[in-house]
């Protein structure tokens, strides 16, 4: 059966739509708390480059992540493109960490 746009859906759509939402919620809450721990872990980073003078960015290591996280994405059937348009907002994120940290420290 077709809904129209005026018709409201049945108690099976409904129920329907209610349990891949709880399934979407529980996904974004799960990223949220992953890119937590990531971030933790790339303040660590920072404060060691800070300590022993390297800089910020590592371009050939942001390379090595994105050609590697793009080869993830293509397995899993997830577009590359975004994969990388991600992990470039991640890296840009983590540089601006690098280099606040690196200027308190100074």
């Amino acid at each position: 059966m077709n809904n129209s746009p005026a018709e409201a859906p049945d108690d099976n759509v409904t129920a329907e739509l209610a349990r891949l939402r709880d399934s979407i919620d529980n996904i974004d809450a799960a990223v949220v708390h992953m890119l937590a721990e990531r971030f933790k872990c790339t303040q660590q980073v920072g404060h060691l480059k800070a300590r022993h003078h390297l800089p910020p960015a590592d371009p050939a290591r942001e390379a090595s992540q994105i050609a590697r996280l793009r080869q993830l994405a293509e397995n899993a059937k997830l577009d590359p493109a975004f994969a990388e348009k991600l992990l470039g907002f991640i890296i840009a994120e983590v540089i601006r960490h690098h280099e606040t940290i690196a200027a308190r420290e100074d």
